[in-house]
């Protein structure tokens, strides 16, 4: 499901969290001025990496997870979102189920350098 430009929809986060099978896959639902709206589930923990020319919004739609650093880690729970500047080495971790979206450039390599 994506939102695209020529006429403008609503988006029901609900429709489009129901619709993702697997985790860690991000599904685009909407773009706007080069960046992108994804909708995506995470369970266990994702590889460590880096974006070297972009930032990263992750707001928690449903339930929590834990973004590492190497010095530090931070909880986000339902409503609380994060911005991941560019170059910084992180790790997203969910310990059950969490329903994110993710705000980020068309360009973002989802496994980073």
């Amino acid at each position: 499901m994506t939102a695209r430009a020529a006429s403008p929809e609503a988006v029901a986060l609900t429709e489009a969290f129901a619709a993702i099978r697997e985790h860690w896959s991000p599904v685009v639902i909407a773009e706007l001025n080069g960046q992108q709206v994804k909708a995506v589930k995470l369970l266990g923990e994702f590889h460590w990496h880096q974006h070297r020319n972009e930032d990263e919004l992750f707001l928690v739609h449903r339930g929590e997870f834990r973004m590492e650093f190497r010095d530090r880690s931070v909880t986000l729970r339902a409503g609380e979102f994060l911005v991941v500047p560019r170059g910084t080495e992180h790790r997203p971790v969910a310990d059950t189920e969490v329903e994110v979206i993710l705000f980020e450039p068309t360009t973002t390599v989802r496994t980073g350098d």
